[in-house]
């Protein structure tokens, strides 16, 4: 019984607990956080067993713990559930952040029960893209993960340095305007981030579309849909695949279409930031995956070098960004865009090795990151500044905020002991035969990451405390317990990966098989 709705009770536990919440005073704190607590707490003890009951022995079904209910027969739709190997750590880590995210947030006090709401839906949202197996409810919940972040960062978000000492306050106080780039307010970041995203999406959709048509099967069943590749010309097919590409890649963040995610990183309340950087980012590698890659395997063998190109940009240039930020999220925000270019890298080699550790990453990179944001949440919280040149010395008052910065860091950084760690050395290892280029580029990125950390590090908890800063105090055991279950995941993670291996190489077989056979078919002459 547990099983046969298993991803049910882990998609709609969140979504559950934002429509309670509805029906609860706001006045009444305690009980607003506690019905976050328990509802997020679902989804993840559910996520938990999720991960060691799913069957990775050879031989077994590729999509688990299927769960199918029609919709719509005349137009294909049904609702329809399933994860495979790639699926599992996305839908863990998604659960993890949410969990860790309500207990980053305790302290709001302003609209908490509507801050809450949101949070619970937008985590929802990404669980749904990770678990749906039918084209029409992937897109549906990717949208809706979207549209969270304009109240969560427009309401609960804050504004940067540069805007709150523009002198010019007409100027300042014109944010909501699009194009007012000089402000970089909450509200302006909200408004890029959603038009950016939304516009990504209906590139996308334009490509789910003519697969859609195209296929003639008047069905969005991802299953079903696989196998139909060579219906398209060679043309269409290049084009079907670009926009499903170019609008799934829009939200990873794949240079240069980043720029919405640093800006968006700076505004965000931590746990808003934990997930955006965590889980949101992550859904444009996995539905290039899931869909570009799975529907059309030929077409990904040969335009695989384009990802190969521009996760080099992504890598370098978020590095070299980030290394000359002096706002904490923005350092942050940089190096998360720095690193999906290594899971990019990961993508583009196409072989087992490098297809299992961009997976593995982004896991790995959803925790490390986690914990950074979350860190950098506290500090403001403390001081009211993210501003670094202004800060040091906090680690005679924050010692176990400092200790967990350091894990972060060595996490962060890839260093042995930690799932990144293991991540890295799969993108690294697997790529290297296919783009030695890149994955030189790539070990650079790793030093200049080991760069910005440390002078970050150095500029928060180092050096002599300015007085000013004599009331900051360290985390409380609520502020503790996410550190802490992220510190847990990411060593246990890295000290015991083969079961998380194991799994993400089951998932990530049959789209290799797929793609293997479409490119032995091409060279025979026979792929058109």
């Amino acid at each position: 019984m547990l099983d046969q709705h298993l991803l049910s009770i882990i998609l709609f536990a969140p979504f559950v607990g934002a429509a309670v919440l509805l029906f609860v005073d706001g006045k009444k704190l305690m009980q607003v956080r506690v019905i976050a607590a328990v509802s997020s707490g679902i989804s993840f003890v559910a996520s938990v067993y999720l991960l060691y009951a799913f069957n990775y022995a050879p031989g077994s079904p590729q999509f688990q713990f299927l769960e199918q209910y029609e919709w719509s027969k005349d137009l294909g739709i049904s609702f329809f559930l399933g994860v495979d190997g790639m699926s599992v750590p996305l839908v863990l880590a998604s659960s993890v952040l949410l969990f860790a995210g309500v207990f980053v947030s305790w302290h709001i006090e302003d609209r908490a029960r509507e801050f809450y709401i949101f949070l619970l839906i937008l985590a929802s949202a990404t669980i749904g893209v990770y678990v749906s197996l039918d084209l029409f409810f992937l897109y549906f919940f990717y949208e809706m993960s979207v549209l969270p972040m304009y109240p969560l960062l427009g309401v609960w978000g804050s504004h940067t340095k540069g805007y709150l000492e523009m002198k010019d306050t007409a100027k300042r106080d014109s944010v909501g305007f699009i194009f007012n780039f000089a402000s970089n307010s909450k509200e302006y970041a909200a408004m890029k981030l959603t038009l950016f995203l939304s516009a990504g999406a209906v590139v996308a959709l334009l490509g789910i579309f003519l697969t859609y048509v195209g296929t003639g099967l008047n069905t969005f069943n991802l299953i079903e849909l696989q196998g139909h590749e060579q219906q398209f010309s060679p043309v269409m097919r290049s084009v079907i695949w670009l926009l499903l590409f170019f609008g799934f890649a829009s939200i990873a963040p794949l240079w240069p279409m980043h720029s919405w995610s640093p800006v968006g990183h700076a505004a965000a309340p931590a746990a808003v930031s934990m997930l955006h950087a965590g889980v949101l980012m992550k859904l444009g590698h996995f539905s290039i995956i899931r869909v570009a890659y799975w529907l059309f395997p030929q077409t990904t063998q040969e335009w695989a070098f384009l990802i190969a190109i521009l996760c080099v940009f992504s890598i370098i240039y978020g590095g070299l960004v980030a290394f000359f930020q002096r706002d904490t999220k923005y350092v942050i925000g940089y190096s998360s865009s720095s690193h999906m270019g290594y899971i990019f890298l990961g993508m583009a080699a196409l072989n087992m090795i490098s297809m299992t550790g961009a997976v593995l990453y982004m896991f790995a990179h959803a925790l490390a990151t986690g914990m950074l944001f979350a860190m950098a949440g506290w500090v403001y919280d403390q001081t009211h500044t993210r501003d670094i040149p202004s800060l040091g010395g906090l680690g005679q008052k924050m010692p176990f905020i400092m200790g967990a910065f350091v894990v972060a860091l060595v996490a962060s950084v890839g260093l042995p002991g930690t799932v990144n760690f293991i991540g890295e050395l799969m993108i690294l290892s697997g790529s290297w035969e296919q783009y030695p280029v890149q994955v030189v580029i790539a070990v650079i990125g790793i030093v200049i990451t080991l760069a910005y950390l440390m002078r970050m590090f150095i500029g928060l908890f180092l050096g002599d405390m300015q007085p000013k800063w004599a009331h900051a105090g360290d985390a409380r055991w609520i502020d503790r317990v996410p550190l802490l279950i992220m510190i847990f995941g990411s060593l246990y993670f890295g000290l015991f990966p083969s079961q998380f291996i194991h799994v993400i190489s089951a998932g990530m077989q049959p789209i290799l098989e797929q793609i293997n056979a479409a490119g032995a078919v091409a060279s025979a002459g026979g792929g058109g």
